[in-house]
This record gives structure tokens, C-alpha cells and sequence, in this order.
């Protein structure tokens, strides 16, 4: 969720908690090391260093000290993205997350997601994952072609993707997301549908699908702009249908413009941001928003560590959000959900309801707005319209 930020030199100085009415339930936390680094990828992620790592888990877990003074933190979920989390050693892992059991009350625990990449998944750190009370594993396979899988400067090939898959299973876990992309360059239909027909195969208890977009300060963005790659809407619009229609028919709920999962499995924590419910991020450029005030940690990860060991504040900027901010951007998330928004919550906007419902992209049902699936399509220009 990205929105404009006021910045402070000194505000890592004294920075101030936010203050919440009830305990925070979802925290995030940010590991941004990679073994390599996408062409495609904006957000913050470094090559790791080892002689750095070490001293970055000690710094989350102190950050994690820090608002655990300050705050109550009741979690109900976890996840831990970045980045390749589980680019850290085995040894890291084990104390960053055995830090995290110390230190927090995790009997209302549901889910702990962690993101993987194939090519750093071990059957040693998939035992230790879950040893620790993970219990739900995001991997980034994004396509079974390994001509794209190149293109994207991914590290693994498809047959290691595979492999991956299976030894999380071996090592207990029963609920796995499968993160897949569409509308790569030079990406045909037929290498998406084979993509999605090999993910239905697998058995995954989720999927989630994301179109490519063309972010400033990445290589794609660079060769978009020389003319090199160009976005193609009509393309991406094949995808998506391509993608509902068959995750579909294969039993996944479509509970959001880029998730599907089986019955029971929708993932609780992305849920929670969709809801606008408050959440606490901890680590490098990670996001907080509780109550009205938003934050965001330095995007540094040795300037981070730097501050959070000093006994400083991580946030570089802070926004205090209006009522109507909140509500717009309630408006815009839920409108991607397959629960859509209560009717009277777009009360204000009785022309733009009509005009959406004659042209088929909204309908009402049960009390709600929902995208049709025509207006998933167009999920960005509808929820424009209320903002």
C-alpha cells in the first residue's frame, strides 16, 4: 500500500509510538537479502552480505523489543517476506525466528506465512520452518517455462521449482501458495495456461497470480522505456480471464483480484490489510499503519541496524491519515475482494454506482458491491472512480 510520505532528518531521533486502541494482530517483517536480484522486482532488496546478517537479526528482533514497550502485540498472523528470507543460513533463521516465539504471546496464532524462493529451499530449513510453528510457506515459483524464468534473472529452473514444492510437503506443510506472474514479455497464452494447468496439478492450497508491471529504478522499467518491452492491456486482460476461468473450474475461490485458494485456506493476514485492520511492520522500508498514523522504516538495511542497536527509531517518515483517507482506501481494497463493500459504505456515489452496473463491471449482492467479472478486469478504474 504505497502513499505519499512527509520526511524528517531527526525523526529517527524521537519518533513517537502510534497508539492503538486494541492489540496489533498482524505483523510483517522485512528481510530484504537475495541471492540475486530481479530485473522486474521495486521492492527494497540487497545482495546478502554474511558479515551483515548476523547483526540484521539482532536488529529485528531489538525493533521488535522496541514496540513491544510501547505497544500490545496480540498476533493472530505473521509474515515474513522481502526479498529471500530464506537466503539466511539455517542458523539465522533459527534465531531470528526462535526470537520472535520468545518474545511474543502466540496462542492466538493462525498463520505464520514465510516467502521462499526454489532455489534457496533446503530440506534442513523446511524442517527447522516448521519446527518453529511456520505453518504456511509463499513460493516464488512465477512460471514452469524456464525460457521466462530466465528472462525474469530468476535462480532456479523449473524441475528445482518442483522439487522445492515437494520437499515442503515432505517436510508437513499443508498449506502452500504458489506465487505465478502473466503478462511477461514474449509470454504467450499457451505458456500461461500450461503454467497454470502444471500449478493445478501440484495441488497447492493457494495461488497467486500477478500481472508484471513495468516499476521505475528496475531494469524492466529501463528497457520499457527504450522501447524494448511494451505493456500490452488487451494481453494482460486474456490472462486474467484465462486465469479466473480455470482456477475456477479447478475449485479455487477467487477471493481476490490475484488470490485463489481452496476452501478454508484464503490467507488470513493479506486478508487483514484488505480489511484496513492495523498491522505493525518491522525491518528495512516496512510499513506500519495503526490507527490514523502510517509509518515506514528506512529503506537501508545497515542504516536500519545502525539506529534500531543505538536504541533509535527505524521510521524516516510518517503520515497522519484523515477519516476520508481511511475510507477511501477501504473502498479501493475491498472492491478487490469477492466480498466486494456494504452498498451504503458508496452511498456518496449513486451516479457512479448506476453507471458502473449498467455498463456490468459492479452488481449487488447480499448487501454488497462486487466486481463482476468483466470489472475485475477494470478493478483499478472502478475503484478510482470512488477516491
Amino acid at each position: 500500500m504505497q502513499t505519499d510520505f512527509k520526511s524528517s532528518d531527526a525523526i529517527h531521533k524521537c519518533a513517537p509510538a502510534p497508539r492503538s486502541g486494541a492489540a496489533v494482530a498482524h505483523l510483517y517483517v522485512h528481510i530484504p537479502f537475495c541471492a540475486r536480484i530481479c530485473p522486474y522486482c521495486a521492492f527494497y532488496k540487497e545482495r546478502g552480505d554474511n558479515s551483515q546478517t548476523q547483526r540484521f537479526c539482532e536488529a529485528l528482533l531489538s525493533e521488535l523489543d522496541q514496540w513491544r514497550d510501547r505497544l500490545a502485540i496480540a498476533a493472530e498472523t505473521i509474515f515474513v517476506g522481502g526479498g529471500t528470507p530464506t537466503t539466511l543460513t539455517t542458523t539465522q533463521l533459527e534465531f531470528l525466528l526462535g526470537g520472535f516465539r520468545d518474545r511474543l504471546d502466540l496462542s492466538a496464532l493462525r498463520e505464520w506465512t514465510v516467502e521462499a524462493n526454489p532455489g534457496s529451499v533446503s530440506a534442513r530449513k523446511a524442517t527447522l520452518l516448521r519446527s518453529l510453528g511456520v505453518n504456511r510457506i509463499s513460493l516464488g515459483v512465477q512460471s514452469w517455462d524456464d525460457g521466462l524464468l530466465q528472462l525474469l534473472g530468476r535462480e532456479h529452473n523449473a524441475a528445482q521449482a518442483e522439487a522445492s514444492f515437494h520437499l515442503l510437503r515432505g517436510a508437513g506443510f499443508a498449506n502452500l501458495n504458489i506465487d505465478l506472474m502473466f503478462g511477461l514479455p514474449g509470454q504467450t497464452l499457451a505458456q500461461w495456461e500450461t503454467t497454470l494447468q502444471k500449478t493445478i496439478a501440484l495441488g497447492p492450497e493457494h495461488i497467486s497470480t500477478y500481472c508484471l508491471t513495468y516499476e521505475e529504478d528496475t531494469e524492466f522499467f529501463a528497457r520499457q522505456t527504450r522501447g524494448e518491452f511494451r505493456e500490452d492491456p488487451d494481453s494482460d486482460a486474456r490472462f486474467l480471464e484465462s486465469a479466473m476461468r480455470m482456477l475456477e473450474n479447478a475449485g479455487f475461490e477467487h477471493y481476490e483480484i490475484s488470490n485463489y485458494a481452496r476452501a478454508g485456506y484464503a490467507s488470513s493476514h493479506n486478508r487483514g490489510y484488505w480489511a484496513g485492520e492495523d498491522y505493525l511492520g518491522i525491518g528495512p522500508s516496512a510499513f506500519s499503519t495503526i490507527g490514523f498514523e502510517r509509518s515506514q522504516n528506512v529503506s537501508d538495511y545497515r542504516i536500519y541496524s545502525d539506529r534500531i542497536l543505538a536504541g533509535e527509531s527505524a521510521v524516516s517518515s510518517t503520515e497522519i491519515l484523515t477519516p476520508q483517507m481511511k475510507h477511501g482506501e477501504k473502498i479501493a481494497l475491498s472492491l478487490r475482494t469477492g466480498r466486494g463493500i456494504p452498498s451504503v459504505e458508496l452511498k456518496g456515489w449513486p451516479n457512479e454506482c448506476r453507471e458502473f452496473a449498467e455498463l456490468g463491471l459492479l452488481r449487488e449482492l447480499e448487501g454488497n458491491f462486487v466486481l463482476t467479472p468483466r470489472g475485475k478486469l477494470l478493478a483499478d478504474s472502478v475503484s478510482q472512480a470512488f477516491l
